[in-house]
């Protein structure tokens, strides 16, 4: 294991909501026969509410104190595709945990790509405001230093299918983490 190599056999999905680390990180998984967390599923699963209730009724800094409580609750796993939550990089204190839990993978897309993709849901608190369009634009200028800051990888999926990008990650996995290619 060189000094590149992460301590542990875990693969952290980072980028942007919308990025398609959920999709992306449950095929991952289930290819490289890992488990799969999400960690805004846990935190909901924790405080017994959806993250949009809890932005709602607690703010955004309840949230992400939450959200930095899970992330150092899976500093012991193994063998785990971690996909955490779009502004899990926005807190100091997370981006040396991101790196200490494995491997940091910043998923990025055109911004309206993004766009287009997180439209449609409407549970994204985030999203809650007269323009939507702008405040997507406003908030990927300000995390893209913070995403760039955590990765070790990045794989812009703009233009690639979800299993292109799976089987992109698999292989740079086996690269990273010293496994060999199958057969």
């Amino acid at each position: 294991m060189s000094d590149s190599t992460p301590s542990t056999e875990n693969i952290v999905l980072t980028g942007f909501m919308g990025s398609g680390k959920s999709t992306v990180g449950r095929l991952l998984a289930r290819q490289l026969r890992f488990q799969f967390i999400d960690t805004d599923s846990l935190i909901e699963e924790r405080v017994g509410m959806e993250v949009r209730d809890i932005f709602a009724k607690h703010g955004e800094t309840y949230f992400r104190e939450r959200e930095n409580a899970v992330l150092e609750s899976l500093l012991n796993k193994r063998r785990h595709i971690i996909s955490t939550g779009g502004g899990i990089v926005t807190e100091e204190r997370n981006l040396q945990s991101l790196k200490k839990l494995g491997w940091v993978v910043l998923l990025k897309a055109d911004p309206e790509k993004i766009f287009e993709r997180i439209s449609r849901n409407k549970k994204r608190p985030l999203l809650a405001t007269d323009d939507p369009r702008a405040s997507v634009m406003e908030l990927l200028e300000k995390r893209a230093p913070l995403y760039e800051a955590a990765a070790q990888f990045t794989i812009d999926s703009s233009n690639l299918e979800v299993d292109g990008v799976v089987d992109l990650l698999a292989k740079e996995a086996r690269k990273v983490f010293g496994w060999r290619q199958p057969a």
